[in-house]
């Protein structure tokens, strides 16, 4: 159904004259006398009968005059629903227990009047193309792995490097540390299921592994991190990483531990991406609130990040 036909005969219906409705509309009152009849066909019935006082509804027209008024409404609602300024901010955090959920739930404190969705993408790609479609507003990623390049029409700022901790069950041979360099982890094995080839996290760790001699497995299927810290909790022999900032909970009796890994610490470097054309007015205001709330990096001379993570 033609919208620009059903807005006219709304208008018309409210004014009671074609020619105040083509005033108000902004168009020829003949104009108006062609959509009006090009509705009337389309329908099959008379909307409007002429009168010396001007034009005035039929019964048919009074019946369907309600139903056009929510199908502009509708319309309305649905062109809202994407139009930046009016949309919600649309930004990829990965997953909902990482530290760039935990960001965004902070962004959400201190900006409550900003409409906000949070999704969850898998690899950078799938966040590549939806930036570039304007499918999603901002992204959160470690760029650029080795043979990657950012495409020239994205931006990217690090905003958060996340130092990396060490978790293990009570009985593991480090669960007493306060501390733990990272040389002394080789020989021992870390269990990481959610690894995924080709993502840029396992980039990270693929380059973490050959610089430091460590063993990482990936092996098995991944049922999530209550199953990982049930495993870990139960097995001496496990251990796997996690982000400092990462969000877990788990029963009081698994004993697990969170041991800080030092000399150098590997810190995850988080970066927020977007596209540079993108319009919504506030993708800027969640710039300026990561480079306000994010805390400075740490210490470089004490951390290792891969060499092809953008740089603070």
């Amino acid at each position: 159904m033609d919208l620009d036909a059903v807005r006219t005969l709304v208008v018309a219906a409210d004014a009671g004259r074609f020619h105040e409705a083509a005033a108000e509309l902004g168009v020829t009152q003949q104009a108006v006398s062609k959509r009006i009849a090009a509705l009337e066909r389309g329908l099959g019935v008379r909307l409007f009968t002429r009168t010396p006082r001007g034009a005035e509804l039929t019964i048919d027209g009074q019946a369907f005059l309600p139903h056009a008024r929510e199908l502009l409404r509708v319309a309305e609602r649905a062109a809202a629903s994407v139009r930046p300024g009016r949309r919600p901010l649309r930004v990829d955090v990965i997953a909902s227990r990482v530290a760039p959920s935990g960001l965004m739930r902070g962004f959400h404190r201190a900006h409550p009047e900003i409409a906000l969705d949070v999704v969850m993408l898998f690899d950078i790609e799938r966040a590549l193309a939806a930036l570039r479609s304007g499918e999603i507003d901002a992204s959160f990623r470690a760029v650029a792995p080795p043979g990657r390049r950012l495409p020239d029409d994205i931006r990217s700022v690090r905003v958060l490097d996340e130092p990396l901790q060490l978790l293990t069950g009570p009985a593991h041979a480090l669960a007493g540390a306060r501390s733990v360099p990272l040389a002394r982890l080789a020989g021992h094995r870390i269990w990481m299921p959610g690894i995924v080839p080709g993502t840029e996290w396992a980039a990270y760790y693929d380059d973490l592994v050959a610089e430091f001699g460590l063993t990482i497995e990936a092996t098995g299927p991944n049922f999530g991190s209550d199953a990982l810290l049930d495993t870990v909790a139960d097995t001496p022999a496990l251990a796997t990483f996690i982000g400092e900032r990462t969000r877990l909970v788990w029963p009081a009796g698994h004993g697990l531990r969170r041991i800080p890994v030092t000399d150098p610490t590997p810190v995850y470097p988080h970066a927020l991406l977007w596209h540079r054309d993108n319009p919504h007015p506030a993708l800027s205001i969640l710039r300026a609130h990561l480079a306000a709330a994010t805390p400075a990096p740490v210490d470089t001379a004490g951390t290792w990040t891969p060499s092809w993570v953008i740089p603070r």
